[in-house]
């Protein structure tokens, strides 16, 4: 039971980053480090898969630190804009011309206004005046130049949504793009504004299509994801670059896809914006805040070689050859620093605003989109409850490098998956917190293991290693559950070994040869006991004392604590042999051999305390070892050791009666030979 408990207890710990993760990712308790950790991995992705090829189709006509030298400051007169847009649909013969600026205040540089009041006022009676006036009033109407620039054009002009308590609106928003009949009066989660700052009536009412440029900033600063339709006071309005898309392929209509083909109440998602024209659709996929993740082509600007770049102020000056655009999607945008338009992205710090419509504009174009679809918080918990159940079942059972391996695998597949799902589907779903997930689990086994079990096998390892073999230390801390220094009562066998000749040598030898030779003893006997898998409780002046049987159960410890005496007595022959050589007085050995119920545990006083063995059982093996010296015989055992060993050949030595003990003691022998 306390392997499995202790699997148990190791599966517990494996388990809390995963219950971490589920609670982050249904923001019961959101950790902004695994949001961001997402975001760095999405933008690692993106700019490891970009194209980095320019799309000839889609032109950026720059409002530059060029034009504005060469034209003068924004805002230009709108008969220079007339002049733009006409270059622009006649001789370059453009598919498609947008506006990533907006015009919410009438032109009055021509002085036109000041002209009429004039007509009105002091120069009311002056016919030549007004009729001069009224000849060269068109001339000076610059709104109306640019408005009629537009006319019959596929022009799409730009405007921008805002939210203010006031909730202030300026000039004129173009018709929705969905409204409220035909979400079945289901309310959508997405980007909402209570104002606007749009173009002035006189130019709205010209361009057949507007589309607001607003972006969505996420916790970083960092722009992402563009909204294809976005809410205001109930209504749903598209944004610039859906707005160039439909102008391009034929202003087909636009309808909502529902994720369910039935009403779902608040549970409705829109999981795509829906084309439909001549019995033809596109869906066009969206997140559930009904946007995309701008699909990036590289970095920005003309630098960037995503899009050709020309400057506003060439084409204003006929610099390029006739139907030199032919055909391509234009956007009149700006990438002056003082006209504010620059946006921190993944693939840039000071990034072109327009060149991020110009992006979705042309993920439209190519059919590549890429968006974090309305389950993507369910695959999060799927893949994070299958890696985390996974991880916490088996890293408790693997080695510390098959958990490696296995904790490598699952982060690999994790990526490998989230990357395929990204290259292959256009889908950027979560993987954050999966791959934090397994990390913590696998870092969680291991220092648990390390910390909490090691240490455990430490410790049993620092009390027995002393006297415990070392492979019975291996055994024991595999399990060290099942060993503690309680004591306990449990047959064993018990050894006295006494060294005979110890005092003649100690008149003979110098203290530092005489402990020298008896350590050199010692080690060897020890050595052996230790071979025969018995665990040496103490040293007391010449003599050894172990046992067998504990801390590891031994089923044959008389056997093997047999066996370990005739070694010994062979081992001494060998040092007597040395000892002749060196002139050196013999040495023997007197050992006494008991098998019996014992009492083995952590035993003495509050200052010093040992893992030793006490009981009726071991006293008589301490008075055998004493008899041996009587008999002339270097081992003597019980009857009870005799009768549980019957492989080696036993002699009977006599029936003795022995101190604290009422009845008679058959004592025996033996030598190296045994049956087996």
């Amino acid at each position: 039971m306390s392997l499995i408990a202790r699997h148990w207890r190791r599966m517990v710990v494996t388990m809390m980053p995963l219950v971490l993760g589920l609670l982050h990712i249904t923001d019961v308790m959101h950790v902004q480090v695994l949001e961001r950790l997402d975001h760095i991995i999405y933008d690692a992705r993106l700019r490891a898969t970009m194209p980095n090829t320019r799309d000839e189709r889609i032109v950026v006509v720059d409002i530059d630190e060029k034009s504005l030298s060469r034209v003068g400051q924004w805002p230009w007169g709108r008969d220079k804009l007339a002049g733009l847009a006409r270059e622009l649909f006649e001789r370059q013969q453009v598919a498609v011309l947008g506006f990533d600026v907006v015009f919410a205040e009438s032109d009055s540089s021509s002085g036109l206004g000041t002209l009429e009041q004039l007509a009105s006022g002091a120069l009311k009676g002056q016919t030549g005046f007004r009729e001069q006036l009224a000849r060269l009033a068109p001339q000076l109407d610059y709104d109306g130049l640019f408005a009629q620039s537009l006319q019959g054009r596929p022009a799409v002009l730009g405007y921008y949504l805002t939210s203010d308590r006031q909730g202030r609106t300026q000039g004129m928003l173009p018709s929705p793009a969905l409204t409220s009949e035909q979400l079945r009066g289901s309310p959508l989660r997405a980007t909402s504004w209570n104002g606007f700052g749009s173009n002035i009536e006189k130019i709205a009412a010209a361009a057949p299509a507007a589309g607001f440029f607003n972006s969505i900033t996420d916790a970083d600063g960092v722009v992402r994801s563009l909204p294809l339709l976005a809410e205001h006071q109930g209504k749903y309005y598209e944004s610039l670059a859906l707005a160039m898309f439909r102008v391009a392929i034929g202003q087909p209509e636009v309808h909502p896809g529902f994720a369910n083909p039935t009403p779902n109440g608040a549970f409705d998602t829109l999981r795509s914006v829906v084309l439909r024209q001549d019995g033809r659709s596109l869906e066009l996929p969206v997140d559930e805040r009904l946007a995309v993740l701008i699909p990036f082509r590289g970095p920005g600007e003309s630098s960037g070689g995503s899009f050709r770049y020309i400057s506003a102020s060439d084409v204003l000056e006929g610099a390029l050859g006739p139907a030199e655009l032919r055909d391509a999607m234009v956007i009149v945008g700006s990438t002056a620093p003082g006209l504010l338009d620059l946006r921190v992205t993944p693939v840039g710090r000071a990034y072109p605003g327009v060149e991020a419509h110009a992006n979705v504009l042309s993920g439209f174009m190519e059919g590549r989109s890429v968006v974090r679809p309305d389950y993507a918080t369910a695959f999060d918990a799927a893949q994070l409850i299958a890696a985390g159940v996974l991880l916490a079942v088996a890293l408790p059972l693997l080695s510390a490098a098959a958990s490696v391996l296995l904790s490598i695998s699952v982060v690999a597949l994790l990526g490998g998956i989230n990357a395929w799902l990204y290259i292959a589907y256009g889908l950027a779903l979560p993987a954050a917190t999966a791959i934090t997930m397994s990390l913590m689990a696998f870092a969680l086994n291991m220092g648990y293991g390390y910390f909490v079990e090691s240490r455990s096998k430490r410790e049993l390892a620092a009390l027995f290693g002393t006297y415990v073999p070392p492979e019975l230390v291996d055994e024991m801390v595999k399990q060290p559950d099942k060993y503690t220094m309680k004591a306990t009562n449990r047959e064993m066998t018990v050894m006295f070994c006494d060294m005979r000749g110890f005092t003649a040598m100690s008149e003979k030898m110098e203290p530092q040869e005489l402990q020298a030779l008896l350590n050199e003893v010692f080690s060897r006997l020890t050595q052996i006991i230790r071979n025969h898998r018995g665990t040496i409780d103490k040293y007391m002046g010449d003599c050894v004392m172990a046992f067998w049987g504990a801390p590891v159960e031994t089923p044959d410890h008389a056997a093997l604590a047999v066996q370990a005496a005739l070694e010994m007595e062979q081992a001494v022959q060998e040092i007597n042999k040395i000892h002749q050589r060196r002139q050196l007085p013999e040495i023997g050995v007197g050992i006494g051999l008991n098998t019996g119920l014992m009492c083995v545990g952590d035993m003495g006083s509050d200052t010093r305390r040992s893992y030793t063995v006490i009981g009726d059982a071991v006293n008589l093996a301490s008075r055998l070892e004493g008899l041996s010296r009587k008999y002339g015989a270097c081992l003597i055992a019980s009857e009870r050791t005799k009768a549980t060993c019957p492989q080696f050949l036993w002699r009977e030595l006599d029936v003795v009666q022995v101190k604290g003990k009422a009845e008679q003691v058959r004592i025996y022998t033996t030598k190296a030979t045994s049956l087996s």
